[in-house]
């Protein structure tokens, strides 16, 4: 494992784990919901709870997927916690598409939200299929992709406070990170997969998937 690589994923890690804390609150009762556009989105009662809640279990346990040993791919620990990932991201897809219908910044941001929805839902479920028929390295790969989408929600909540900073219009910010959020993850993901992670990854510097 080089260092950068270990600073890389440690760093995603650390930004997952906290954005998915943050996202819980969405479970307190009397938290209320975003503001802005976003709390405006038609159909945020109930689907904005349902798509955040899950969303933030995944991202909560994710990073603890990724390094692990050779043995360890396959202890039931790694089983089950990658069960949770997958069936709290094919959970929270469907809520995510539903919203993404129901936002108030126009087609764009619903071409954009509703189809990181779609490939979020279809990756997850090619995923855990891969796993269960016991195709392990292409499982993997799927599920590279899967957080490469799964960590959109982490670069929303980076990019959107910059609308002050830049002068940016909340609405025309939003329509943008639609978009941005994820589709750049899903660009280096893709790169990663073509170039150092084309090859057999060794046991100290391997990546695995989350539900193998």
């Amino acid at each position: 494992m080089t260092r950068n690589w270990k600073l890389f994923t440690t760093s995603m890690g650390i930004l997952s784990v906290a954005v998915a804390l943050f996202s819980l609150r969405y479970l307190a009762p009397s938290w209320p919901l975003a503001p802005g556009s976003v709390a405006r989105n038609a159909f945020s009662h109930p689907f904005l709870p349902i798509h955040a809640t899950f969303a933030a279990i995944a991202l909560l346990v994710a990073p603890f997927q990724f390094l692990v040993t050779q043995r360890g791919a396959r202890q039931p620990w790694h089983k089950l916690v990658g069960r949770i990932y997958v069936v709290s991201c094919l959970a929270s897809a469907p809520a995510g598409l539903i919203l993404a219908f129901g936002v108030t910044t126009g087609p764009i941001a619903t071409a954009g939200f509703g189809t990181l929805a779609v490939v979020w839902f279809v990756v997850n479920a090619l995923g855990w299929k891969a796993a269960m028929d016991g195709r392990f390295p292409e499982h993997r790969r799927w599920m590279i992709r899967s957080f490469a989408l799964t960590f959109g929600a982490v670069n929303l909540r980076l990019y959107l406070p910059l609308s002050p900073l830049l002068h940016i219009d909340f609405d025309t910010l939003y329509r943008a990170v639609s978009f941005l959020a994820w589709v750049p993850n899903l660009i280096v993901a893709e790169i990663l997969l073509r170039t150092w992670l084309a090859t057999p990854l060794q046991p100290r510097a391997r990546m695995v998937g989350v539900a193998a």
